[in-house]
């Protein structure tokens, strides 16, 4: 292990105070989770209806709606409403000193929307990459809610450390640091290329020079066209490996993609539009979002663009007739592009913003539209006969004057589909990567992840990363001599803001252990350890993933900012935890010698405290000012949260060095007592320094860790 490890681990036996709990947190209600399916016992559909203003209409009845299946009336045998109205709850405000309100990991009933933003840099110009990214900040800053998971992802991004689906603005933010004009698409400086200009050949005859005509790709496609359509494909499947994943995710699921648009259908040789790739790939993308339960909301990122010539234009010299078909193909241009994003959320229930230059004012419509009507069928026997109906058509009406009703267009005869199992021909290393790179976590296995920032004296930053395995998750085998046995593979790989990979480990782990042994590690689990160098500072995203000889898959990951410690501000490293009874704690606390065992790595990945204990902290400060008497002037403080409100508020107290020496490592401990009033949950702990030596602005540095109460 490295060294700042075991000296913060040994420094916990010094003495630190007490706190008391007296303060008894409700627990939270639990929202309900609302289901929307496709099976051959029940068909439930997601309906959105509106006023004449676009405003929900939330008192419908049952005997307000019909929905019909490829013109037949079907009798109605669900019917509930939604609402995306949640209630507020008072949280936490920033300290007076301003220090914020840590972020807490949602539970999976606490979420109530997950929404993926999606940014088609494949063909967004630059000035529509602009425009979004300001959208997306405010989005973040405004408009984000309690319960709201989201993932920020570019289609042309390939892996993508900062896509996973998350309630932590901090790595949102780094995700939309990253979102900016991708010259390799199709996208240019604005929404449409400057007219070049053409000479007015109407004087000259046929045989004065040759026609030029357009390079072709051998099917009668332009090549422009045939560009073009290649990367909408590109856009498409993207999407659809996103809508694929948020199949499995909880609460109400929509997709809002920011795009410059694509065609639907491609142009001929002979000038004729005809269905390609394109169409097929979007018809692909409307069935597997209708099948999981996945909203389109499609923004047009140009906003309101002019079809007329600008200053850009080079129009001299250009014929009256040349002029108007320059102006044609622009509107034909931008009409083509919408009608795919109109598509593609009409098919889905959802909204397609265009002709808007606000584009924040677009998303806040879609975050307004999140309110709907769950009504479900009993399909009859030919609902799923593949040799009587192709695709099922839904037809939703809404019997209230004013009303105005969105719902799926209809799915496609297959029954309910297996989940998607890994290939035989892949190996385990395509297994372990393809896991990786996903932006949904795997839970064939068991895991709890644990990044922790530190610094050594020696070889400097670094993260060492904690993995607690649930060993009850692993195939374990009888071996001849007696022994339990289980084979296991692991990677980790550390990506960079940029998304590209930084460092990575594979190893391969056979465990041969005792029945006795076996029984306590398939109850406790194990933990496995390892450690990055840090090469710069930045944002970090942290991705493990295990596969067993079963061929069940786990994975994990975390986001880590990596502080600059050349800039010589306050930092603080990530925290350990240990667990101790309370007679354990009162033994080490009174005899600093006394020998307990405990194992403060363990509890550390996994961050459970059992109820009426102690949780003992610890964790490394640096770049601390020395004054004149050659030590450090810090003040201490602990906050302990609970679902964003403030639970325990600590006193502000002096630093003690308990003998420490090295003023550039400093160490500080302390503890808490869980009481027993602390009732089982989540809970986040944070530590704030404060170096009154430092410059006003530099003086404070705080860190946080979440951690769950249990009995």
């Amino acid at each position: 292990m490295m060294k700042f490890w075991v000296n913060v681990a040994l420094l916990m036996v010094f003495a630190a105070p007490v706190i008391a709990q007296n303060v008894t947190p409700t627990p939270k209600p639990t929202p309900d989770d609302d289901v929307v399916k496709i099976s051959t016992n029940l068909i439930q559909i997601d309906v959105t209806v509106t006023d004449a203003r676009g405003k929900p209409i939330t008192d419908l009845k049952p005997n307000e709606i019909e929905i019909f299946e490829n013109g037949e009336k079907q009798k109605v045998s669900n019917f509930s409403f939604v609402s995306s109205v949640k209630e507020i709850i008072e949280k936490a405000k920033p300290s007076e000193t301003g220090v914020p309100v840590p972020t807490q990991k949602l539970r999976p009933e606490q979420i109530r929307r997950t929404i993926a933003l999606v940014v088609d840099d494949l063909s967004l110009s630059f000035e529509s990459a602009y425009q979004t990214r300001r959208a997306l900040k405010k989005f973040v800053d405004e408009q984000m809610q309690d319960g709201d998971l989201v993932a920020i992802v570019r289609t042309g991004a390939g892996i993508g450390a900062l896509q996973q689906f998350t309630g932590d603005k901090r790595m949102l933010y780094a995700a939309i640091e990253r979102v900016k004009w991708n010259p390799q698409g199709t996208g240019g400086v604005s929404a449409f290329a400057p007219i070049e200009a053409t000479p007015d050949t109407s004087l000259q005859t046929s045989g004065d020079e040759e026609t030029e005509e357009t390079p072709t790709t051998g099917t009668g496609q332009s090549l422009d066209d045939f560009r073009s359509a290649v990367f909408a494909t590109g856009t498409l499947g993207a999407l659809k490996y996103i809508v694929t994943g948020m199949g499995e995710l909880p609460g109400r699921k929509s997709v809002i993609l920011f795009s410059d648009g694509f065609k639907m259908f491609e142009t001929s040789g002979d000038g004729f539009q005809e269905q390609g790739r394109v169409m097929d790939f979007l018809k692909q993308l409307v069935e597997t979002a209708n099948r999981a339960s996945v909203v389109f909301y499609t923004v047009d990122a140009r906003g309101l663009q002019p079809a007329g010539f600008t200053a850009a234009d080079n129009v001299s010299d250009t014929s009256p007739d040349a002029m108007n078909a320059q102006a044609q193909a622009r509107r034909d241009q931008l009409i083509d592009t919408q009608e795919g994003l109109s598509f593609l959320a009409e098919e889905t229930g959802g909204l397609a913003i265009k002709n808007n230059n606000d584009l924040s004012g677009g998303v806040r419509r879609v975050l307004d539209d999140q309110s709907y009507y769950l009504v479900g069928y009993e399909p009859d026997a030919d609902t799923f006969d593949p040799a009587k109906r192709k695709f099922n058509a839904l037809v939703v009406k809404v019997l209230r004057p004013g009303a105005t009703v969105r719902y799926r267009s209809g799915f496609f005869n297959v029954a309910d589909r297996d989940k998607p199992t890994v290939t035989t021909t892949q190996t385990t290393g395509q297994q372990l990567n393809a896991a990786l790179v996903s932006p949904f976590a795997v839970g064939g296995i068991g895991l709890r992840l644990n990044a922790l920032f530190g610094d050594d004296a020696k070889t400097g930053p670094f993260v060492r990363s904690l993995l607690h395995i649930n060993a009850a998750d692993l195939k374990f085998t009888d071996a001849p001599d007696g022994n339990k046995k289980a084979s296991f593979d692991v990677l980790a790989i550390s990506f960079g803001d940029n998304g590209q990979p930084i460092d990575q480990l594979g190893k391969s782990y056979v465990i041969s252990i005792k029945p006795a042994a076996y029984a306590k590690m398939a109850a406790s689990g194990f933990v496995y350890h390892f450690a990055f160098p840090i090469k710069k500072a930045g944002a970090f995203q942290y991705r493990v993933a295990i596969k067993d000889s079963s061929g069940r898959i786990g994975s994990a990951s975390q986001f880590i900012e990596v502080p600059d410690l050349k800039k010589k501000r306050l930092t603080l490293s990530s925290i350990i935890l240990e667990n101790l009874s309370n007679d354990d704690w009162l033994r080490k606390r009174d005899n600093a010698g006394t020998r307990i065992a405990t194992d403060p790595m363990s509890d550390t990945a996994l961050r459970r405290i059992k109820a009426n204990s102690v949780m003992r902290y610890g964790l490394e400060i640096y770049n601390a000012k020395i004054g004149s008497a050659k030590q450090p002037q810090l003040q201490t403080r602990i906050r302990v949260f609970r679902d964003g409100k403030l639970i325990l508020d600590g006193t502000q107290k002096p630093f003690e060095l308990f003998g420490q020496t090295d003023m550039t490592h400093l160490k500080l401990t302390g503890a808490v007592a869980i009481g027993e009033k602390m009732l089982p949950g989540d809970y986040v702990l944070q530590l704030i320094v404060t170096d009154t030596l430092a410059k006003t602005k530099q003086q404070i540095a705080t860190q946080f860790v979440e951690f769950e109460v249990t009995n």
